[in-house]
């Protein structure tokens, strides 16, 4: 192992080489005494964490600057995969309220990224309609956003992405069987 990626311990408790050290570290340094916390446990939890909300925030940055929403953008993409194609479905799979998803395909319809269609089976029944302005809106702001995770995910080798995929698919895993 390199020397940049050894581990050395002071007072029992773990550091990395002060180059290495992010936040969370910091604060790990700061948790003394507390019954049953592990600190390699609760470093995990913290990185995932804060890895999150700094990728839903240049999410949000990169729907921004293509006009969308996140709402939006998770209509358009169900939309895009095929998931469904009523407002019931849609509603269902966006977990929103029949008054909200009116409203989120009323401003989509609005900015021509969707059409409303009578089913051609139901008169009663509409179907949602994907327009090529709804489709590249999606697949160009999906882009940008894939631009900008590889550019984070880089600072891994490939043998590492597969290795940190790996592992947090165990995690996943284990809350998904309870």
């Amino acid at each position: 192992m390199s020397r940049d990626l050894t581990w050395s311990y002071n007072a029992g408790m773990a550091h990395t080489d002060a180059a290495l050290r992010d936040h969370v570290d910091s604060f790990l340094d700061r948790l003394h005494d507390i019954p049953g916390l592990d600190r390699e446990v609760e470093g995990i939890v913290d990185r995932i964490q804060a890895l999150q909300r700094r990728f839903r925030h240049a999410l949000e940055q990169t729907l921004q600057e293509h006009d969308l929403t996140w709402g939006e953008w998770k209509a358009l993409g169900s939309l895009v995969l095929g998931e469904c194609d009523s407002p019931g479905l849609l509603a269902s799979e966006l977990e929103l309220s029949s008054g909200a998803m009116t409203n989120r395909l009323d401003r989509l319809e609005e900015a021509g990224l969707i059409r409303r269609v009578r089913h051609p089976t139901d008169r009663r029944a509409v179907k949602i309609e994907l327009t090529d302005a709804g489709h590249a809106a999606w697949t160009d702001s999906t882009s940008a956003q894939a631009r900008k995770e590889a550019l984070v995910a880089g600072a891994l080798t490939r043998d590492e992405q597969a290795q940190l995929n790996a592992l947090l698919r165990k995690l996943m895993l284990a809350f998904e069987r309870d």
